[in-house]
């Protein structure tokens, strides 16, 4: 990812202009619009041979921050435990059964196939 990164920062100089059909200009935007990226940043990342991703929708924030709530508390747990010499088993049982849960929701979601040939066709 270090080259796309490099290349989003260089000077641009060269314009290019060019003609599109209606319907090849529609799945630009869309597709654009799907990535969260410009036109422009969307066609340079392809000719440098990055197939870009759907931006997640807000499910994945709200998994991010579960498993970060969930990390944080079993970091307060091997806090306790390596201070104290005790361990708290119910509440780490809780929290890695709250971690598994997360993980099963997860995996359903990204494994399972999903028809999504509308979407980028």
């Amino acid at each position: 990812m270090k080259r796309a990164r490099a290349i989003r920062f260089q000077k641009r100089i060269i314009k290019k202009q060019f003609w599109m059909t209606e319907s090849e200009d529609s799945q630009l935007k869309e597709k654009a619009q799907k990535t969260l990226l410009s036109e422009a940043a969307l066609i340079r990342m392809l000719i440098a041979g990055y197939e870009p991703k759907q931006a997640p929708g807000k499910e994945f924030y709200e998994c991010m921050n579960q498993m970060s709530r969930i990390g944080s508390n079993i970091n307060q747990i091997a806090a306790k435990a390596n201070s104290t010499g005790q361990i708290d088993a119910g509440w780490l049982e809780q929290e890695v059964g709250k971690l598994q849960k997360l993980q099963a929701q997860i995996e359903m979601k990204v494994l399972l196939p999903e028809d999504r040939r509308d979407e980028w066709q």
